[in-house]
């Protein structure tokens, strides 16, 4: 029972006028493509101060929207006039089947515009008109204003009234193409693509930039990782990733034949840097995204991370740098990554036995005076696979 959902936003709502609009209209736009990709039929979508419409029937709308970075909340809800009578006849038929005997309920008003009456009038019309209604059909009826079993809620604008008994919570953050385009390196284990989602989340257009370690990977890591960017495109219909596969396995064959056989996952990592930087200036992206989590691994202690990027003027991003693996296992399954992470794909057999983890802030750049770095570079950027997923 209804013909709309109201969507709500969070953050859209601090900003200036001007940037609030240019928000709202790339988040109306964002949740198109979400409705589109999900089959969901609509006949339009529309925008007032603070909330955005969409005119639909299909149950699946409310679930879309909410999958749309930017978006708080959104509830299915029935249009009615904006006057005390309609919204409390509305208030009454929505809580019929849906209020049951024994059960207490509370009635959530708010109003916005002009009207002859306050919220609380409002609330008190439509909480005596369910009263009534439950009466009529023979049961007790019992308000409970602090911890209800039923909540039903009236949202007064100026033009309509909106009732509904749902709210679907949403992802947050701020609408994807807000915040400029990072490039993001991602794998296809578990850390990396919840790294891509976060910012994603925070408004901001990923390329992403997987190194192909073969042949030190098998060809099950690459469909992994794969696998992981199209579950990622889920989240952001409306703006298709540009892929980039990077040719790494013959950078690692030089590490190991001619440097220190411990740095080779620090060298890795930062010639990795290297490439994600010379596409972030080729796509003029603003930074690079890492699925680096503090301690983790060998390559992520805080030694080997200011090692691994001593020298390189490229900002990087690690979302995940405060967060345990059960956090980020917990996020990898919410997004839907982590089924895809957790699939057997041998592990890079280029790691050492005994793997650098307090390398000095200057040793790497030593390292890689034993070999060509700037030409392995600009050869596993000119040899990159691009697609679009």
């Amino acid at each position: 029972m209804f013909d709309v959902i109201i969507v709500r936003y969070g953050e859209l709502a601090l900003k200036s006028t001007g940037v609030r609009n240019w928000y709202e209209k790339i988040l109306m736009s964002n949740i198109e493509a979400m409705l589109k990709q999900n089959g969901v039929s609509y006949s339009g979508i529309s925008r007032e101060w603070g909330r955005v419409f969409v005119h639909t029937s299909d149950i699946r709308a409310a679930q879309a929207a909410a999958d749309v970075f930017g978006v708080v909340s959104a509830s299915p809800a029935q249009t009615t006039d904006p006057t005390l009578e309609s919204a409390a006849k509305m208030c009454a038929s929505m809580a019929d089947g849906f209020v049951h005997e024994g059960e207490s309920f509370a009635i959530r008003a708010k109003r916005t515009g002009n009207h002859d009456f306050s919220s609380r009038e409002l609330a008190i019309k439509c909480g005596d008109d369910v009263w009534e209604m439950l009466e009529s059909r023979g049961m007790s009826p019992s308000v409970d204003l602090t911890n209800p079993s039923r909540e039903v809620f009236v949202e007064m604008r100026q033009n309509h009234a909106y009732v509904f008994t749902e709210i679907v919570q949403g992802v947050g953050g701020l609408p994807i193409g807000t915040q400029g385009k990072m490039i993001s390196l991602v794998s296809g284990g578990i850390d990396s693509p919840v790294a891509t989602w976060l910012l994603m989340k925070r408004g901001v257009e990923i390329i992403p930039v997987y190194c192909n370690n073969e042949p030190f990977n098998d060809e099950r890591a690459r469909q992994r990782t794969m696998e992981c960017i199209k579950q990622l495109q889920k989240w952001c219909p409306g703006h298709p990733f540009k892929v980039y596969e990077v040719p790494n396995g013959s950078n690692l064959g030089a590490f190991i034949d001619k440097c220190e056989r411990g740095k080779t996952c620090v060298l890795c990592k930062r010639t990795m840097y290297r490439i994600a930087f010379e596409i972030m200036k080729t796509e003029n992206a603003s930074g690079i995204v890492t699925g680096s989590s503090l301690g983790q691994v060998a390559s992520q202690t805080a030694a080997n991370m200011y090692a691994e990027t001593y020298g390189i003027c490229a900002p990087l991003y690690h979302p995940l740098i405060g967060l345990d693996k059960n956090e980020i296992i917990d996020i990898a399954k919410r997004i839907g990554t982590f089924d895809i992470s957790i699939v057997q794909a041998g592990g890079c057999t280029a790691v050492p036995e005994h793997p650098e983890v307090k390398a000095k802030f200057d040793s790497l750049p030593l390292e890689e005076e034993k070999v060509d770095i700037e030409s392995m570079v600009r050869y596993s950027v000119a040899n990159a696979r691009i697609s679009k997923v």
